[in-house]
């Protein structure tokens, strides 16, 4: 009879964010074997009496300084069968996406440098981390597609510019400006406020804000 092995069981965290109109994603530095030295997501075991989410506050908060209530998103992205990429044995991954703005890490004698990149450009990764930010950020252009998941990676208020500025840091490709505002604001996602943004000389820009800040589906694709 073969004896049964358990798999280990870890839970893996893709954070983003957009900073110098780029979108971005936090990488910490790992403190131990395997691939010491090397960036990696934040991660780490499940234990016994945790759930996967509570596992991921857990470990997000010790390794990456980040507060998982700070996050405006926060959902399960896909679990990895990493049988061939961890040297400790066979590994599944249960990979949690979490969205925000201005993240920025709290330092201590736990964290392990946790530092923002931008997702087109990382540095070598360990593990199949590289592959697994390439799955999030292929969801994160799905989603904006057909939700208001973008709500997570803007201000309350925000101007039409940041909004398309937002998309195309997402998607990686320009969008044309008459295009993409008639397209948007044909899905009802959006309300103009009272509110203007003043810019030096600039003529004020008119602030508008999601109709929901919580997660929901368009009744049709934006693309």
């Amino acid at each position: 009879m073969t004896a049964y092995q358990s798999p280990i069981l870890m839970v893996d965290s893709v954070i983003m964010q957009l900073a110098n109109d780029s979108l971005q994603v936090l990488l910490i530095k790992r403190a131990h074997e395997p691939f010491q030295g090397m960036y990696a997501l934040p991660g780490g075991y499940i234990v016994a009496g945790e759930t996967t989410l509570s596992s991921h506050e857990r470990i997000l908060g010790s390794k990456a300084g980040v507060e998982q209530q700070l996050l405006r998103l926060v959902e399960q992205l896909y679990t990895f069968d990493t049988v061939a990429g961890d040297p400790r044995g066979h590994g599944v991954s249960v990979t949690y996406m979490g969205l925000g703005i201005e993240i920025n890490p709290s330092l201590s004698a736990e964290t392990q440098q946790p530092a923002f990149f931008a997702v087109n450009a990382l540095p070598r990764l360990a593990y199949d981390h590289a592959e697994i930010i390439a799955y999030a950020h292929e969801r994160l252009k799905s989603k904006v597609n057909y939700t208001n998941a973008i709500f997570a990676l803007l201000p309350v208020y925000f101007t039409l510019t940041q909004l398309q500025t937002a998309y195309e840091a997402i998607l990686c490709r320009p969008l044309d400006k008459r295009n993409f505002r008639k397209k948007f604001l044909s899905l009802d996602l959006i309300h103009e406020t009272n509110e203007y943004q003043r810019d030096g000389a600039h003529r004020p820009a008119r602030l508008f804000c999601f109709n929901e800040m919580r997660l929901e589906r368009s009744t049709r694709s934006f693309d």
